[in-house]
């Protein structure tokens, strides 16, 4: 029994410890919001700085250094054009082209903002949202969307990504 003892609970601690190794998440946030008084929707990108990194060196072949004071100068130019091609937002059917105004890191996340004009009555939003996923199918990118106080909320995915709400 003593030797059951011996060879088992190694044995079960070490199985045990192994089902805890780390599982890398992937996931974006992103905060769509109606500035009324400004006739414009504001969005804020929350999107871990490693994984970002990787895409873009994957699509523009070059060696970012994201976040670092080895970051090139490029990498504004290349962030905006990614965002261009992974994000678009409708508004009442109507394609909207954002602009991108700037990013900063807090921890290890890159927040974007952008900004686009919409001076009409908004009915309804569609957001089609593929950041990360070429390079991270599991990737899950939570939108959360604020149109005069009325809030929801989208969950888009590499086999489902795009979705819209109505206001």
């Amino acid at each position: 029994m003593k030797k059951l003892f011996q060879y088992a609970l190694p044995l079960f601690f070490f199985v045990m410890l192994c089902s805890f190794a780390l599982h890398k998440f992937y996931v974006g946030i992103y905060q769509v919001n109606y500035v009324a008084k400004k006739k414009e929707i504001q969005i804020t990108t929350r999107i871990f700085i490693d994984d970002l990194e990787k895409a873009l060196e994957a699509k523009y072949k070059k060696k970012m250094y994201l976040a670092t004071p080895k970051e090139i100068s490029e990498t504004n130019g290349f962030i905006k054009s990614y965002l261009d091609e992974k994000f678009h937002l409708k508004v009442n059917t109507s394609v909207k082209n954002l602009k991108f105004l700037g990013k900063e890191t807090e921890d290890n996340v890159l927040i974007c903002y952008l900004t686009t004009s919409v001076p009409e009555k908004i009915t309804s939003v569609e957001i089609y949202n593929t950041v990360l996923t070429e390079k991270y199918p599991e990737q899950q990118n939570i939108v959360h969307v604020n149109i005069n106080g009325n809030k929801k909320s989208l969950l888009l995915t590499d086999s489902e990504p795009e979705g819209s709400l109505e206001f």
